[in-house]
């Protein structure tokens, strides 16, 4: 009897029958063979990782250093698995052919990845995308081909190959490959273009182009400013440069804080939130601005403009600093300090010292127990040590006295942020004095009678008094876990001295557990830190912020305070900034607050037929002449089409006919109260232009734009809504 034949394996290369002529085995037997390899190497890495992750969650967890070792280790490892486990071989993005160096010696097949491999024989089997070693991939062009003699790019789709494209940059490139039937040099790309849009942001790792990639390989220090009009790719490369830097940048994953990207909506965040668990990193936090604070998501807009227009400037966020200053003055008055051995006078000039010894950047509550420390001190260095019994027992009375703490307390004493943001609002003598910049007319408008009825435009101030007056009981927590460290690492010492005292052997072994490393590490397994941070509190070693062209002076200290090294990525349009954009980007980052910054242009739109670009560029330039318009790359060959508004379901439907696949996403802007068919709201959304930018659709239908008016907003929200189409738009007037 015969053995029975090994399971065959479904074909990596599906092509379809007009693509036959690339199915030929001379264009497609090494991409087989390389691919038949990596399937095998993924079946043993996976089932590898999951039992090493298995085996760090059973290890106790312990604290301290040895934790969050082990929690890095299971977050990579579950990062690394979720890449495993969504892709196969459709890990693999596309191959390079380096130029052969010499005459008759052939260049190196490189394989591109999302991630890096190896096989159990140590040979490279894909080069991880963010690698310099896979730069030329993304980076070679026919005036520059970085080394390459070709380059080919995979379509995947369910897994399997349904098209792939070549091109070359030599001679020796195009003879290589003997692939003709495979070359279309710009196809992958422009195909990809014309792709159905979704709900979610598709995958273009495998297309970035040139221009895009310099920008998302840039470093990281200082703020980096990305300008491009609609349809450069600003989104794309944002994405594309957060996964790059926590590759690249060892400050960032050796504990800096990590990375905060920073969308303009909600609608916006969970359109991306595909992209870069995609790309093998998932834990990167994200928020809108408003987000950061925890009232952002139920707060109303301010009702009044110029009341809004008040609180965007910087004024109010810098009256926070003198309005707690108001509760850290030293009393005026010196005080009589009664202990059981002696009294103390505690003047005013002592008062004025403690007082100044706190740290300028430590927060109002922390450094009430730093001041509270430096009077004690004062006092044990005013009173005679001769006849008192023991430094402890004089600090425990010192620390008792009541009259001391009431008057530390009158004079530093706990505080809340909405209370003093509220006061600011309701006590205009307190307004004028912690805000002296502003007219009687400002401190008037900025008057209200509920003090916490809190406004969209109130919350950087909110947060600025928060970061201001911090925690109350942090620095009580503090000292109880270095109390619990202390008597955690006595008793291990004493334990220690037993076990040494006990070993009888001859090389006596367990004198090695009075390393200073070891008794660290055991002292710490038994010792939890019960502090619970607000993750989007910050500190930060990097933040990614899109449309940054909304964000006000206010807006714009909230980032700053949550990433102190000032590495920005910031990424806008000065066109599309609703309420305009006058000066250049350099001049509103240095008002903003920002030191360092180089401005990277985008200048090819990607998504918008030129039909749709040659439109909306009209609209834009009559209020923005100097508007950056982007050049469209490709034609749909369809016309922006106009109409009535009472043909608004006549549209919809339509496309919905022609498109009965489940494919492709539309949105009606502009008719707050329009509701789709029921079985096509999964496809067709109804926004307003603010909630539609940063998206992309196949058909947007503009409604009534005259009704956002004559201003720069309403140019601004015609040209946002005009731009999202990545194949037809439809403008409806009203009859």
């Amino acid at each position: 009897m015969k053995p029975a034949a090994p399971p065959t394996r479904p074909p990596v290369f599906a092509l379809p029958g007009r693509l036959a002529s690339k199915a030929e085995s001379h264009l497609i037997a090494d991409d087989q063979a390389h691919f038949a390899v990596l399937a095998a190497t993924l079946r043993e890495r996976l089932a590898e990782d999951t039992h090493r992750l298995a085996e760090l969650r059973r290890r106790p967890r312990g604290a301290g250093e040895y934790a969050l070792e082990r929690d890095a280790d299971i977050r990579r490892l579950t990062a690394r698995l979720r890449l495993l486990e969504r892709f196969g071989v459709d890990l693999t993005l596309g191959r390079m052919v380096t130029a052969p160096p010499g005459e008759g010696v052939s260049g190196e097949t490189v394989y591109i990845g999302r991630m890096g491999l190896t096989d159990g024989a140590g040979r490279r089997l894909l080069v991880d995308w963010r690698s310099p070693a896979a730069e030329p991939f993304f980076g070679a062009t026919h005036a520059h081909p970085a080394g390459l003699a070709s380059r080919r790019r995979y379509r995947w789709t369910r897994g399997v190959i349904t098209d792939y494209w070549d091109e070359v940059f030599t001679p020796e490139g195009l003879s290589d490959a003997g692939r003709r039937a495979a070359l279309d040099d710009q196809s992958a790309f422009i195909a990809s273009l014309g792709a159905h849009r979704t709900s979610r942001m598709r995958d273009v790792l495998g297309t970035i182009q040139a221009d895009q990639d310099a920008i998302i390989r840039a470093g990281s220090r200082g703020a980096l400013v990305v300008d491009g009009g609609p349809g450069t790719g600003k989104t794309v490369v944002a994405l594309h440069r957060t996964a790059q830097l926590l590759y690249a940048d060892e400050r960032l994953r050796q504990g800096s804080g990590g990375i905060l990207f920073v969308g303009p909506h909600e609608p916006y965040l969970a359109y991306v939130a595909d992209v870069l668990p995609s790309l093998g990193e998932d834990g990167v936090l994200t928020s809108t601005v408003l987000g950061l604070v925890p009232e952002g998501g139920t707060v109303p807009a301010e009702a009044d403009e110029a009341v809004a227009a008040l609180k965007a400037r910087r004024d109010l966020v810098d009256a926070v600093e003198p309005a707690v200053g108001l509760y850290e003055e030293p009393p005026a008055e010196g005080l009589l300090v009664t202990t059981p051995w002696a009294e103390v006078w505690l003047s005013a000039v002592d008062w004025a010292e403690a007082f100044a010894s706190r740290d300028a950047s430590t927060p109002h509550h922390e450094a009430r127990e730093e001041v509270w420390s430096a009077l004690l001190e004062i006092l044990l260095e005013r009173h005679g040590m001769d006849d008192v019994p023991g430094t402890e027992t004089l600090t425990g009375a010192l620390e008792a006295n009541a009259e001391r703490r009431e008057a530390f307390d009158r004079s530093w004493p706990l505080v809340r942020a909405e209370e003093i943001v509220g006061d600011l609002f309701t006590v205009p003598a307190y307004l004028r004095r912690c805000a002296p910049d502003l007219s009687p007319d400002e401190v008037r408008a900025l008057q209200r009678d509920a003090p916490q009825a809190w406004t969209a435009a109130d919350l950087p101030i909110l947060d600025a008094a928060r970061r201001r007056i911090g925690d109350p009981g942090a620095a009580r927590r503090r000292r109880r876990r270095e109390r619990a460290r202390a008597d955690e690492a006595a008793v291990m010492d004493r334990v220690i001295d037993d076990l040494v005292a006990a070993d009888d052997s001859d090389l006596l072994e367990m004198t090695s557990l009075r390393t200073a490393d070891i008794r660290d590490r055991l002292a710490d397994q038994g010792t939890e830190d019960p502090e619970v941070r607000d993750p989007l509190a910050g500190p930060f070693g990097h933040i990614v912020v899109d449309e940054a062209q909304e964000l006000t002076d206010a807006e714009w200290r909230m980032l700053l305070a949550r990433c102190p090294s000032g590495s920005f990525t910031i990424v806008g349009d000065r066109a599309l900034a609703r309420r305009g954009f006058t000066e250049t980007w350099a001049e509103r980052l240095d008002r903003a607050g920002h030191r360092h910054v180089e401005i990277a242009t985008l200048t090819v739109n990607y998504r918008t037929p030129r039909e749709v670009m040659t439109e909306a560029a009209q609209v834009i330039r009559r209020v923005l002449p100097d508007a950056n318009v982007p050049t469209s790359i490709r034609d749909s060959g369809v016309p922006v089409r106009y109409g009535s508004v009472s043909e608004l379901d006549g549209v919809v439907c339509t496309w919905l006919e022609e498109n009965p696949t489940g494919e492709g996403a539309a949105v009606v802007i502009g008719a707050p109260g329009y509701m789709p068919p029921a079985a096509a709201r999964d496809r067709v959304r109804s926004l307003t232009p603010a909630l539609a930018k940063g998206l992309e659709f196949d058909l947007v239908v503009l409604v009534d734009p005259r009704q956002f008016g004559a201003g720069i907003t309403g140019t601004v929200d015609r040209y946002v809504a005009m731009t999202r189409a990545t194949q037809r738009l439809v403008v409806l007037t009203q009859d």
